[in-house]
């Protein structure tokens, strides 16, 4: 144990040095991979062909390549181009859950600022935020990942309203109270079903990850950073990260660009642009059965 004491307090002193006298660059390679109880979303009725086919139309969404392109202050997550089989572009639910899906982000560590380009029915924003205050616990395990020996760190991190990744049915009894509160509060006879009476999202999840000094970097995939050296696997609630390969110092370099193009707003407002559009559409077209309204 106090060896690797003495290691972590060698990188305190080592990590600036080294960051100064290179001017480096790398690219990582994360897969992601989420998983979801379909139980939860009416999976019990379902017969097993049913369960498979869901799963392999939701498969493109849950399983992911991703690329960070990084220096020392800068980086640039998004998800590996690849092509689409034929006619999955055009569904309805494809369409539809891409809106929901992060485009590819920028993050500068200097500035702890993170721009996230999305396009939402249609229209392009630019989400402009802070970068997430994250108190890393540092850990002595190590283990292997690839050819770098990574040290585990933990955290409490809080969840995005409307991260879909870690939306879960909400308690129906909890739910039917909720509604009948918000009814009563507004005094309103009207239909109240919103979506989101059905989904509840918790407000901290635990996440672990492991970094590796050896690329001594303060960044890692997605919004995680502020660990002393490149994070290569992520464990968040349902979601993994795992870097599957690591270029350093390639003869041709990526540009690492911050993102121009899109209506800037925070992300508070681009949640509140969301909601009002999904209850938009829930009006237009009924709170039950999906029929538009008058029909």
């Amino acid at each position: 144990m106090l060896r690797v004491y003495f290691k972590l307090i060698l990188i305190g002193f080592i990590f600036p040095a080294i960051s100064a006298a290179q001017d480096f660059q790398g690219q990582a390679i994360y897969q992601t991979k989420t998983t979801m109880d379909m139980s939860q979303w009416g999976g019990r009725q379902m017969s097993e062909q049913q369960k498979k086919i869901i799963a392999e139309r939701m498969k493109g969404m849950l399983e992911k390549v991703y690329v960070l392109n990084f220096n020392q202050s800068e980086s640039t997550y998004k998800e590996e181009d690849k092509l689409e089989a034929p006619g999955s572009g055009s569904s309805r639910w494809g369409s539809m859950m891409s809106s929901f899906t992060a485009g590819p982000q920028y993050k500068n560590i200097k500035e702890q600022l993170v721009w996230q380009e999305q396009e939402f029915f249609g229209k392009q924003f630019l989400i402009r935020d802070s970068l997430p205050n994250l108190e890393w616990k540092l850990g002595t395990e190590t283990k292997q990942i690839g050819q770098y020996t990574c040290f585990k760190a933990t955290t409490t991190k809080k969840v995005d309203e409307l991260d879909f990744s870690k939306m879960r049915r909400r308690n129906r009894d909890k739910a039917k109270q909720d509604k009948e509160s918000k009814s009563e509060a507004a005094n309103d006879t009207t239909n109240t079903n919103s979506p989101f009476d059905e989904i509840e999202v918790p407000e901290f999840i635990i996440v672990t990850a492991w970094y590796t000094p050896q690329i001594p970097v303060s960044t890692g995939p997605g919004v995680y950073q502020g660990l002393p050296g490149l994070i290569l696997e992520i464990n968040a609630d349902k979601t993994v990260m795992l870097c599957t390969k690591v270029v350093m110092n390639a003869d041709e370099k990526n540009a690492i660009e911050k993102p121009e193009k899109g209506e800037i707003v925070t992300r508070e407002e681009y949640n509140t642009i969301v909601k009002n559009k999904i209850e938009e559409m829930r009006q237009m077209y009924g709170g039950r059965g999906g029929r538009r309204r008058g029909n």
